[in-house]
């Protein structure tokens, strides 16, 4: 190799080592000045971390494949239910409302016009759909009873399965609540320290409040006919008592 070569050769490494310099000076200079990321403080709700099933029924044998299944109340307070034999609801005598985490054994689905009486929450339409069920924690557990869950109107069906249910043992889903607060849910009774979700599954989604500040209000449950007044800061329970609020 000829010495022009080498130097040649000689200058073109000491370039880029030069460079190579530079971008690790340029590099340590950016990293130093830049301020450091804000540490996360902020805390996720677990409850929020939860996944619910859902079914998206379109039709009446896409209910139909609740059969042989166990489904627990979501929507606690809202729905009344009915003596059931033959496919049909006895519309004329409620047997009770639906309460939160109550596990409900699914035997049947079917249609039945409803009169005007059963359409409060669920629309009547031509036809109302049922669940036919038995209640496995009831006193005669093998006693069937039906639950209105949607309506057919012109051919179309609408339900409401997703907001009613759980598909999931909530006991499980929500496990994280611990026992205590799952023995005041089962109990349907308000306890300190619960939080505005547990209180709507314990005494029922029928409330009224002055505020929309979800966790930090005042807000009167109706309780099936029996208002409690609790306050909630935090969202947690900080006081409850019986109130007089009609509903």
């Amino acid at each position: 190799m000829t010495t022009g070569k080498k130097t040649a050769i000689g200058i073109t490494l000491a370039l880029l080592l030069a460079l190579a310099i530079r971008v690790a000076m340029i590099h340590h200079d950016r990293n130093a000045s830049a301020p450091a990321a804000p540490a996360a403080t902020g805390t996720v709700d677990p409850d929020e971390l939860v996944f619910l099933k859902q079914q998206r029924p379109s039709s009446l044998a896409d209910v139909k494949q609740l059969i042989g299944t166990t489904v627990w109340v979501s929507a606690a307070g809202q729905l009344d239910f009915y003596p059931c034999a033959g496919h049909r609801a006895d519309y004329a005598h409620s047997a009770g409302t639906l309460l939160g985490a109550e596990p409900l054994a699914i035997k049947d689905a079917f249609e039945q016009v409803a009169p005007k009486s059963a359409t409060f929450r669920i629309r009547g339409g031509d036809k109302q759909v049922l669940l036919a069920f038995t209640m496995p924690k009831s006193s005669d557990p093998a006693k069937l009873y039906a639950v209105p869950v949607g309506f057919k109107e012109g051919g179309d069906y609408t339900f409401a399965n997703d907001e009613i249910f759980f598909y999931d043992d909530p006991h499980q889903l929500f496990r994280h609540w611990g026992p205590k607060i799952w023995q005041a849910v089962d109990a349907h009774q308000v306890i300190l320290g619960m939080n505005e979700r547990q209180v709507n599954l314990s005494l029922g989604q029928v409330s009224k409040s002055l505020s929309k500040d979800y966790g930090n209000r005042t807000v009167v449950f109706d309780n099936l006919g029996k208002p409690m007044v609790v306050t909630f800061v935090g969202d947690h329970v900080t006081d409850f008592h019986p109130g007089s609020t009609a509903f």
